[in-house]
């Protein structure tokens, strides 16, 4: 049947979609000064990080997956995603926030190097 998405792809889109909707407003409630809701902003983006928590444990048991299993080379990944991430976002915001632009094209490419090396990580190299 071509053109027809899979019950478990469907699910995680829609997870995904709400939850990832929920931390980020979640976060703008939370660091946006002007909006005065900062115990409200986190709450939500708690609850937008669980429900994509829980997007992962539904569509891997929907797959027939086994559930992951946390290894020293799984933390690894995350925490340089994480590390690539906050490097890219803190870059972005000292050019577009703090009008520090060299610094923050340097601080940006050098986060998302640090995204692209995932890959080989990850995946390895042939």
């Amino acid at each position: 049947m071509e053109g027809n998405m899979k019950k478990s792809n469907f699910v995680a889109m829609v997870m995904g979609t709400v939850g990832g909707i929920l931390f980020a407003l979640g976060m703008c409630m939370g660091l946006i000064p002007e909006w005065n809701a900062r115990t409200p902003g986190i709450v939500m983006g708690l609850i937008g990080a669980v429900v994509l928590a829980a997007m992962v444990i539904v569509w891997r048991k929907m797959e027939g997956k086994e559930p992951m299993h946390l290894s020293g080379k799984t933390i690894a990944a995350a925490l340089i995603g994480i590390a690539g991430a906050l490097l890219l976002g803190t870059g972005m915001c000292m050019v577009m926030v703090w009008s520090n632009m060299v610094l923050g094209i340097v601080l940006g490419l050098v986060g998302i190097i640090i995204l692209l090396s995932l890959i080989p990580f990850v995946r390895g190299l042939k």
